[in-house]
């Protein structure tokens, strides 16, 4: 039996974060971690990528969506350990403040659904969402839009 030993490091992933008139751009993960929850788009960073620009084109892959990535929101950890204690994964998540440009939510790539949510919906716990997408929409609102 060959089993696959989790990488001894973190790997970095980009989230896309974008508001507008009242509404957050949110897409429902289609494979894991998170399958079946509420998100931000995004995906692994690229070598040589920053991730501000990882958040942009994940954006697009995931929904069609353009915008222009801003500023750095937060970073959030994604770790998850098996049953016997071994470590299975971990992210680090650079969520990014994005500006949208153009586009409508259309799924593609990873994403089952991809939607404008009502950022009152997304903060309530009307949806099942991803760890921490509540803190991070809260930071964007609180961040001056110029960067």
């Amino acid at each position: 039996m060959t089993t696959t030993a989790a990488p001894s490091y973190p790997r970095l992933a980009a989230l896309a974060v974008v508001i507008r008139d009242g509404q957050v751009l949110l897409v429902r993960r289609k494979n894991p971690p998170d399958a079946g929850l509420w998100g931000f788009p995004g995906g692994h960073v690229e070598p040589g990528e920053t991730a501000l620009d990882a958040a942009a084109r994940e954006l697009v892959e995931e929904t069609g969506v353009t915008a222009r990535p801003l500023a750095y929101l937060d970073n959030v950890d994604v770790i998850q350990h098996g049953e016997d204690g071994t470590l299975r994964f971990h992210f680090l998540l650079a969520a990014v403040l994005c500006d949208y440009l153009e586009g409508f939510p259309v799924a593609g790539d990873d994403a089952l659904e991809a939607s404008w949510v009502p950022v009152g919906d997304a903060l309530s716990g009307a949806l099942p969402t991803s760890a921490a997408v509540d803190r991070v929409i809260r930071r964007a609102l609180n961040l001056p839009r110029s960067a």
